[in-house]
């Protein structure tokens, strides 16, 4: 997140907030925990498949569906299991004291994670091994969010102002990669990218000359270019994204993607319909009026239901009301009735369901069981970004290397 063209700071990748990342224009601001959320064939924590609810949990729904097992002994996982009591997140060693902030979950069995130094990792056995397949020569970036188009093709997107952004892709599962764009603007700040399919994809810059950059591919990440702002509404004054779980930009089907914003006067979401050619823009009830605070993660359950959330990162200040709903394609939003109790950077549905979504930050993670106008607090690790795939595989990333699968 930058705020806009007089002031582009950013912060510094700390375990604990601590150094403040100074601009070249002289501000400086504490470390929002980052900001991501990537998904594979539209938004990844966006799939609605209509399927039966049974009631589980004692209250609220959950559906009925039933995973098929996985390969290599992976147990059978219904929906309904991962919203026990006793389901939570299972810790896998990663070998990394990295910071994730980038994930993208392809199944229970597959998932890549990026993060600090140039780093990427991925695992095809559930967790139990994680590979270092980070692209050589680029341990001085900040990865913050990746895409996973299958299980063997991903692109990944580094931080940071001017050349400092840029973008990976890899066809061999990160066996080799190939540097695609490399930002040349001074100006640009790029926090996010998300794809519609596996050829069309955007990705997002602060504010340059007042209003959102957006870079656009339509060869799957091979190659990109900077899209008109004709159709980009201007940004508040001291508006951006939280480069904080890959989530400042998520889409859902073919050409629908949104934005969160915050850090000016009002948290707002941006919304096209034509995959980055126009915007249309509408404000939040989540609380900014300060660089700390806004809506850092969107959720789409399909192109119609969605949630938010964010707050303020600073671990000293409380986050009330820092959640909502939409069900009208993010045209209004409705404030959560009882929010998570702090500060959240991501959030992602439990696929098959219409009801069941979690949300995770550094101080712990929260369950809804009726489509976000409720959260319960169900574990109290540290992540930053959270990602669903369709077989029920739910991952979470975040500080000193930590990875965990939602398990029963």
């Amino acid at each position: 997140m930058a705020s806009g063209p007089a002031a582009a700071a950013r912060p510094t990748d700390t375990d604990a907030y601590g150094p403040t990342y100074a601009s070249a224009h002289g501000t400086t601001y504490t470390d929002p925990h980052g900001t991501r959320y990537a998904r594979s064939y539209g938004s990844r924590d966006a799939r609605a498949h209509g399927s039966r609810d049974a009631r589980a949990y004692g209250t609220g729904e959950v559906p009925s569906y039933v995973a098929v097992p996985a390969s290599g002994g992976e147990p059978v996982v219904s929906a309904a299991s991962l919203a026990t009591a006793h389901a939570g997140w299972r810790l896998k060693d990663s070998g990394s004291t990295a910071r994730f902030r980038g994930l993208a979950a392809v199944s229970r069995t597959t998932a890549w994670v990026a993060g600090t130094a140039g780093t990427v990792l991925r695992t095809h056995d559930g967790g139990k091994h994680w590979r270092d397949i980070s692209p050589p020569g680029a341990g001085e970036l900040e990865f913050r969010d990746i895409e996973a188009l299958d299980a063997r093709r991903a692109v990944v997107l580094a931080i940071g102002e001017g050349e400092a952004s840029r973008v990976f892709r890899t066809d061999d599962a990160g066996a080799t990669w190939t540097e695609s764009f490399r930002n040349t603007d001074p100006r640009a700040f790029y926090d996010c990218l998300t794809f519609f399919d596996r050829r069309h994809g955007i990705a997002l810059s602060d504010p340059v000359d007042g209003k959102y950059r957006i870079l656009s591919t339509a060869d799957g990440g091979r190659s990109w270019r900077v899209l008109p702002s004709d159709g980009m509404p201007p940004a508040q004054q001291g508006e951006a994204a939280f480069a904080a779980s890959g989530q400042c930009l998520v889409s859902a089907g073919s050409r629908d993607a949104w934005i969160a914003t915050g850090g000016a006067a009002t948290a707002r979401v941006l919304h096209t319909a034509d995959r980055g050619r126009t915007w249309s823009v509408t404000n939040t009830p989540v609380p900014a009026g300060d660089p700390a605070r806004g809506v850092f993660a969107l959720a789409f359950r399909d192109r119609t239901h969605a949630l938010a959330v964010g707050g303020d990162f600073r671990p000293d200040q409380p986050s009330p009301h820092a959640a909502a709903v939409s069900d009208d394609a993010g045209a209004t939003w409705t404030p959560a009735a009882e929010p998570p109790k702090a500060y959240r950077s991501g959030a992602a549905w439990l696929p098959h369901s219409r009801r069941v979504a979690v949300a995770v930050g550094p101080s712990g993670s929260d369950l809804t069981l009726d489509a976000g106008r409720t959260w319960h607090p169900f574990d109290s690790g540290s992540y930053d970004t959270v990602d669903c795939a369709p077989d029920l595989g739910c991952w979470a990333a975040g500080e000193r290397g930590r990875i965990a699968r939602l398990e029963p």
